[in-house]
């Protein structure tokens, strides 16, 4: 007979990542335990309150800030963002965007526009050439 499976288990850092939250903010207790498969799906289908609060209210982590304020992580980096930015300082800066945001969510919409016409141009192709996809 085989021994028992050891369960899986995964950083902290790792964790935090699949659950959206910032390390540095979470428990000690969290921050400094391996968390197991099974663990990280109960926190994902009823997540602590911790959890729930950090999602709210931050400090939020850099994929996060891009995302809300609609920038790239590249274009935070560029403006010099570097700490991880509460909800209520995301608000802010979307209230009253400093230029380096502005430039950056012009960046941004660009690139986006780029590849909606990339997209579009090769699925024109596709059709127009059905037997070579």
């Amino acid at each position: 007979m085989s021994p028992e499976k050891k369960p899986q288990t995964m950083k902290p850092s790792s964790a935090a990542k699949k659950l959206g939250i910032y390390l540095p903010a979470a428990p000690e207790e969290f921050q400094n335990t391996p968390v197991s498969r099974s663990e990280l799906d109960a926190m994902l289908a009823h997540p602590p309150q911790w959890v729930v609060d950090l999602r709210l209210a931050g400090p939020h982590p850099r994929d996060v800030v891009a995302r809300k304020l609609g920038v790239s992580t590249s274009g935070l980096a560029r403006a010099g963002v570097t700490d991880a930015l509460t909800t209520e300082e995301i608000r802010g800066l979307l209230a009253a965007p400093p230029e380096w945001l502005v430039r950056e969510r012009q960046t941004q919409a660009e690139v986006r526009a780029e590849n909606h016409r990339i997209n579009e141009r090769d699925a024109a192709r596709r059709a127009a050439n059905p037997d070579r996809s």
